[in-house]
């Protein structure tokens, strides 16, 4: 843009500025307004068809898998792809705060008067490039499966008893690869320190807060045997395979 042109530009804009009304009070009266509806038509409607809650909370239950709003799906899957969790906070707070400062400092990097988007590629590369992200992220994190899966690579023979250890809501205290909690001994290499007898026993006879498993080997022998054999094949140097020296499982002796 030359001069003549921007001369002629601010010209045009000093007329159609004198043409226009002030924000306040007309913009902030139509909004204000607007605003006031939407709330009575929202207030309505709960007085008519009230609001739905859903059913109420089961804090027992091992199967329900807890997953953000959608809008919030970018930000959820950036902590699975950010997985150690010293850096955490990088995922929760520093990538997004320097993305949004980009954004909010992109009028002051790209001061160029053009308005026709071929002719601002620094303004339209962040746009395009933020909002890439965003959705790439939010397909990948809608996509996602829960929490609860078991995230390292199970053999075949194993599959079913992981199957039970995640049912089970075992990763609320457990960790095991990538996902869990911490609030149990991390269970990724226990076969490495604990036999199958070992891990059977504690598993009938756990030590509180852990519950027993007692009901499960005595009503479902087969996903309890299932399950000692998949926790005593978790070792750092033969993952996946049969635990060697292990014996049977104590519910199979009965």
């Amino acid at each position: 843009m030359n001069a003549r042109e921007k001369e002629q530009y601010l010209r045009e804009y000093s007329i159609l500025k004198n043409q226009g009304k002030p924000f306040f009070p007309y913009a902030v009266a139509k909004d204000g307004a607007m605003a006031c509806i939407t709330l009575a038509v929202i207030i309505l409607m709960a007085i008519l068809f009230g609001a739905e809650l859903g059913p109420k909370a089961d804090p027992t239950t091992t199967t329900y898998s807890p997953r953000p709003e959608w809008y919030f799906f970018f930000l959820f899957e950036l902590l699975r792809v950010v997985k150690p969790p010293a850096l955490v906070f990088v995922a929760t707070i520093g990538i997004p705060t320097i993305a949004l400062m980009l954004l909010l400092l992109l009028p002051f990097y790209d001061r160029g008067p053009e308005r026709h988007p071929l002719k601002r590629p620094i303004a339209m590369i962040g746009a395009v490039a933020t909002v890439a992200a965003m959705g790439y992220l939010t397909v990948l994190g809608a996509l996602a499966g829960p929490p609860s899966e078991i995230d390292i690579a199970v053999a075949p023979q194993y599959e079913k008893g992981a199957e039970v250890l995640a049912a089970s809501g075992c990763l609320g205290c457990h960790k095991i690869g990538h996902n869990g909690n911490t609030l149990g001994p991390n269970l990724t290499h226990i076969g490495d320190r604990v036999g199958r007898d070992a891990i059977a026993r504690t598993l009938v006879n756990p030590t509180s807060p852990m519950p027993s498993y007692q009901a499960l080997r005595d009503d479902k022998p087969e996903q309890f045997d299932e399950l000692v054999r998949f926790v005593a094949s978790l070792k750092e140097s033969n993952q996946g395979s049969e635990p060697k020296g292990g014996g049977e499982s104590e519910s199979s002796k009965n």
